[in-house]
């Protein structure tokens, strides 16, 4: 797990573009596309739920936090989650995290899929074909793609919200949350707090990415090897983590406000309406910022293993391929 892998063949990994076909070579292109747009399905996928299982528990204690008017602390956040221990038990503290796999899975399969094929895009439109972006496209990649993935998913973002934030009693599973919030507070909920949600994502993937291949780019050029090692991959992961959710953390708290309005008791309505209730009541450090700090723990691990797991399951995936056309 430790050792750099020399690739013959890298189907769109993190710092390159896969080059345009042409036409002479079409067939063969669109089988390589084909392949690897499933390649990324698939290791997006399991990255995304990966991560975000190994995190759960801290991003539950987070949620709950960001959509109350309780002070946070580190002590304060222990204490919920022992006694969430104490009452509950052990998978108590894995509290919608069905609901969570449920999102996670397509918008993390979507996003880094789309990231792939951005970064394609791009490159042919800049003339950057086969080589790593420059700077700018490489922003921009990052950003489309968590876009892309927020806009598909985001309903499955506030049934999630709304497990993390509320007894078993007053939701069942995931299709009774759907259900209730369509009958008692109309359709149009489930896409409450989207327009934050969209502004957070667009700065907080596009350097997600950028800071993750930027690092990749350097240490491939300072190295002299074509791939980090696996405690690489993560602590550049981190990195990109850590820079990431700081830009965007504001508009995150206002995203969970507006999402959980509906079971708190508030009638948040509007982003700059929601952030002004916030500042008055709890202050801008207390609350817009409320819970960054367990943040700074639970992102940089989500992020640098999430990374970290979708890059190795390409490479394990494009071995198992080679081996299997091999075999033919």
């Amino acid at each position: 797990m430790g050792s750099g892998v020399q690739e013959q063949r890298a189907p769109l990994t993190q710092g390159e573009v896969l080059p345009l076909a042409s036409s002479s070579q079409s067939e063969v292109s669109y089988k390589d596309l084909k392949h690897t747009v499933l390649n990324s399905l698939f290791s997006g996928a399991l990255a995304g739920a990966v991560a975000k299982t190994a995190v759960a528990p801290l991003d539950r204690t987070k949620i709950i936090f960001q959509v109350s008017s309780a002070r946070f602390s580190a002590k304060e956040a222990y204490s919920l989650i022992y006694r969430t221990y104490l009452k509950n038990g052990f998978f108590s503290l894995w509290r919608g995290n069905s609901a969570t796999m449920v999102r996670v899975i397509p918008y993390a399969a979507i996003q880094f899929c789309a990231h792939e094929q951005y970064k394609r895009l791009l490159g042919g439109y800049y003339g950057f074909q086969g080589k790593a972006l420059p700077p700018l496209p490489r922003l921009l990649a990052g950003a489309m793609a968590g876009t892309t993935a927020a806009m598909l998913t985001y309903p499955l973002d506030m049934v999630r919200a709304r497990m993390a934030v509320t007894p078993k009693e007053m939701y069942s599973n995931i299709m009774h949350v759907f259900v209730r919030i369509s009958r008692e507070e109309g359709l149009k909920t489930l896409y409450r707090g989207f327009t934050p949600t969209i502004l957070g994502v667009v700065p907080y993937a596009g350097l997600s990415f950028f800071t993750y291949e930027t690092l990749k780019k350097l240490h491939a050029e300072q190295s002299g090897r074509a791939q980090p090692y696996s405690y690489e991959r993560l602590a550049f992961g981190a990195c990109a983590g850590l820079i990431g959710q700081s830009s965007s953390y504001p508009l995150d708290v206002v995203r969970r406000r507006m999402q959980t309005a509906g079971v708190t008791g508030h009638t948040y309505s509007t982003i700059l309406g929601t952030m002004k209730e916030i500042v008055s009541e709890e202050g801008i450090i207390r609350g817009l910022y409320k819970g960054l700090s367990m943040n700074w723990v639970k992102g940089p691990i989500a992020v640098g293993i999430s990374f970290t797991t979708f890059d190795l399951t390409q490479i394990l995936l494009r071995k198992l391929h080679q081996l299997g056309y091999t075999a033919r």
